[in-house]
């Protein structure tokens, strides 16, 4: 199993430690736990090791059309320095991955994709890429750290870090004598930024961010957190709320897609589904009594199943259980329904995303 660059800094720790699409990664700390590490996050600071997530690049004259024939966002919408969420769909529209694409200029493109799709994403590029154009696997190449919650800009300052860059733009600064590229985004739904150093400057970055995050009364915190803060946003999954059986348009992603352009891989069947309508759609379930929804469990309606949860957990927020599903397309947000949970109804209701406020602007 593939490990982080900071994979001793957790073992110090004694974090639990568990597989994430190959790499052996964090879920929570001792001391803290899942609850406290989400606690933080959002009325403080709290700092992820995210750097199994996959890096590359595409490269040369023409990068900017290519990518765009390939990726349902439209990449002109974005200028340099900044960057944007796309999915890469196969012919079918089914999502190979979802993705971070950042735009250096019209020649160079940086993409973080998921961790275990990594090397599918390069490889439809590489088999698509007109001569002239790279497509580099940097996965081992950069270190990913997440900087997240309403303390985030008060940690980087103590670098000498002013940055005041809009949401999903980034720049280059220099953090504990290390260059590294920061971006104003993240996957929680709080304030905060990803923090990327080359992977032999990680332990270095990662130290001097630690330093700072616990004298803000921070937290370090798992990957545990992380998906219950992204499922309280309404955050997609790879696998679970996308994937090659997940359109964008079943899973409610539509806002990514850049209907308008005049081709990208899967266009076809997406505007035809976008016509036609999808037999399910995901949406947002709020448990109504003290079930907790999780993964897999049926989603029903007066005894019948018409549809799956995806994802779902106990949100420490909001004190309930939430889920989003994958239900048929005829149910409406104020709608009730109930899940099997292990054997006992629960009851839920369609509720509008995201389940808590954002403060990512």
């Amino acid at each position: 199993m593939k490990q982080s660059p900071l994979h001793e800094r957790h073992l110090a720790r004694n974090a639990k430690m568990a597989d994430f699409g190959g790499w052996l990664m964090p879920i929570e700390y001792p001391g803290a736990g899942v609850l406290a590490e989400h606690a933080s996050v959002r009325e403080r600071v709290g700092l992820f090791d995210v750097s199994h997530l996959g890096k590359a690049s595409v490269v040369g004259e023409g990068a900017l059309d290519f990518l765009n024939s390939m990726l349902t966002n439209d990449l002109t919408k974005i200028s340099d320095g900044a960057a944007q969420y796309s999915m890469l769909c196969n012919k079918e529209g089914g999502v190979i991955d979802d993705l971070i694409v950042y735009r250096n200029s019209d020649t160079d493109f940086f993409i973080v994709p998921n961790a275990s799709n990594t090397s599918a994403v390069v490889a439809d590029l590489q088999k698509s890429a007109p001569t002239g154009i790279t497509v580099t696997n940097l996965h081992n190449e950069y270190g990913v750290i997440a900087l997240q919650g309403p303390l985030a800009a008060k940690v980087l300052a103590h670098f000498g870090v002013q940055i005041e860059i809009d949401y999903m733009a980034f720049t280059r600064v220099s953090i504990a004598g290390c260059d590294v590229i920061v971006c104003r985004t993240g996957y929680t739904g709080e304030y905060g930024f990803e923090v990327l150093p080359k992977w032999n400057q990680a332990l270095t970055v990662w130290d001097a961010l630690v330093a700072q995050v616990e004298a803000a009364d921070g937290l370090v915190c798992g990957l545990g957190a992380r998906d219950t803060l992204r499922t309280e946003m309404g955050y997609p999954l790879h696998g679970h709320e996308l994937s090659l059986e997940i359109s964008p348009v079943m899973a409610s992603a539509s806002w990514a897609v850049g209907w308008d352009k005049a081709s990208f891989q899967g266009i076809q069947a997406l505007k035809e589904q976008k016509l036609s309508g999808v037999p399910r759609r995901l949406v947002a379930l709020k448990s109504l009594d003290r079930g907790i929804p999780r993964v897999g469990m049926q989603v029903l309606h007066e005894g019948s199943e018409v549809g799956t949860v995806t994802s779902g957990t106990f949100s420490p927020s909001l004190k309930f259980g939430i889920a989003l599903a994958l239900v048929n397309s005829d149910f409406k947000v104020g709608q009730e329904l109930s899940i099997d949970v292990r054997g006992r109804t629960t009851s839920v209701e369609i509720v509008k995303l995201p389940f808590m406020p954002s403060h990512v602007r």
